[in-house]
């Protein structure tokens, strides 16, 4: 684990003293929350902070989750992952240590997405309840954060991989279920918003909140995100810079 906790303060170093990225990161997710819950629901029934936030939060997740492919995209260009592969701790460490940092650099500003919904109007959980969210967020995050830094290692460009998460992130959120139910969608869009994985975590945190707990989504969430990781782990130790 030594090696692993050493990369996750060497990111955490970074991360906090590009002040810039960590605003911005929270930014649009806050942005979201605050224009969007409070002017949409006209006609919803019910208390639609409790319905988006769900979704906002998954979306913190999703877009920080990308952003582990960006880090190595950049430690791969500045030639600090060839030093990283050389050194005698095991490659795995690297991997572990994106996976993680970013899994809990999510769950940090989800923290702050929390209190704000709670601040402008959204219903106060138990913490039975929270730690429930905060399992789904984590399990979400490395299921995110496996795949986009097994996507960075077959990419050349830090612009290729720009593309890829701009591709990836608007049109996996807009095709959820994280704006409107199911049943409010077209037909074609509904269909994809129940095979979208943020639909997946989206839904399982608002049964959360509905009072009952997802076991079974949460248990198919960790198989899902296991068998990534693994398939992660194993192209990592087999990559060649």
């Amino acid at each position: 684990m030594k090696g692993v906790t050493t990369y996750i303060y060497r990111d955490f170093i970074r991360w906090i003293r590009y002040r810039v990225g960590v605003v911005s990161a929270l930014v649009l997710p806050a942005a979201w929350l605050l224009f969007v819950g409070c002017a949409l629901p006209v006609t919803f029934t019910g208390n639609y902070l409790d319905f988006i936030t769900p979704g906002i939060l998954v979306m913190t997740i999703l877009t920080a989750g990308i952003a582990s492919g960006s880090l190595l995209m950049f430690d791969k260009i500045l030639g600090y992952l060839n030093k990283f592969l050389a050194m005698p701790v095991p490659r795995e460490s690297i991997l572990v240590g994106k996976i993680l940092f970013i899994s809990i650099r999510g769950l940090l500003q989800a923290t702050i997405i929390l209190v704000i919904a709670v601040l402008i109007g959204a219903t106060l959980m138990t913490p039975l309840q929270y730690g429930l969210v905060y399992l789904i967020l984590f399990l979400f995050g490395v299921f995110i954060s496996s795949f986009s830094t097994t996507v960075a290692l077959y990419l050349e460009e830090h612009d290729s991989f720009a593309a890829f998460s701009a591709m990836v992130t608007m049109p996996l959120f807009f095709t959820s279920s994280a704006l409107m139910p199911y049943d409010a969608m077209p037909g074609w869009l509904s269909a994809i918003a129940h095979v979208n994985p943020l639909s997946f975590a989206i839904d399982a945190i608002r049964d959360v909140g509905a009072g009952s707990i997802p076991a079974v989504p949460i248990l198919l969430l960790l198989i899902v995100t296991a068998v990534v990781v693994v398939c992660a782990g194993y192209v990592f130790r087999k990559v060649t810079i």
